[in-house]
């Protein structure tokens, strides 16, 4: 059975008059260029560690098959805002998996779309752990940058790109990914 063990975060912007090379060049500034990616759904395997882009492409292979949670944004439209980003939701038993969530607007910055995909992230953990009432507005603990979720602590985390189009028209695409490592 194949459950990922180590996950990383990355995130990169890619601009070219070609929508399908402006998303290469993004994939090539996020680092996973090289990767035959797969993309899967929303799960935070239980006992995952996340670790460093830097730590994590020593050990991939270029060409190798890669699971990946994988936010995407693109505009053609010169001045638009957009946002790529992945919500994670870890709950504190690391035996229980977690959440991640996709996320991708317009005129949201990085800041915004970042919390909102975080937001998601929680209420979807908080649905398995049987807290229906959530409120990410009230159940979270700034000071101590926790969730509270039916007396069970999670954290939360995101990463997220950002863009403003190109002022020609140029295709320009963010991606944000959470990249399963075997």
């Amino acid at each position: 059975m194949y459950v990922p063990r180590m996950m990383f975060l990355t995130k990169g912007v890619g601009r070219h008059k070609e929508k399908l090379a402006s998303l290469e060049l993004a994939l090539r500034t996020a680092g996973i260029a090289p990767f035959n990616l797969i993309k899967v759904s929303s799960i935070y395997p239980p006992s995952c560690k996340i670790v460093s882009r830097k730590t994590a492409l020593k050990i991939l292979k270029p060409g190798q098959v890669v699971h990946t949670v994988m936010s995407e944004a693109y505009t053609k439209e010169p001045h638009r805002l957009i946002s790529a980003s992945i919500g994670i939701a870890i709950p504190k038993d690391p035996e229980q998996y977690g959440y991640l969530s996709e996320h991708h607007a317009f005129g949201q910055t990085s800041e915004v779309a970042g919390e909102y995909a975080e937001d998601l992230a929680a209420w979807m953990l908080a649905t398995i752990l049987g807290a229906e009432d959530f409120d990410p507005d009230l159940d979270y603990d700034e000071k101590t940058d926790f969730w509270r979720i039916s007396d069970k602590i999670i954290r939360t985390r995101n990463v997220t790109q950002s863009a403003i189009g190109h002022k020609s028209g140029l295709w320009t695409t963010c991606v944000a990914a959470a990249v399963l490592i075997p």
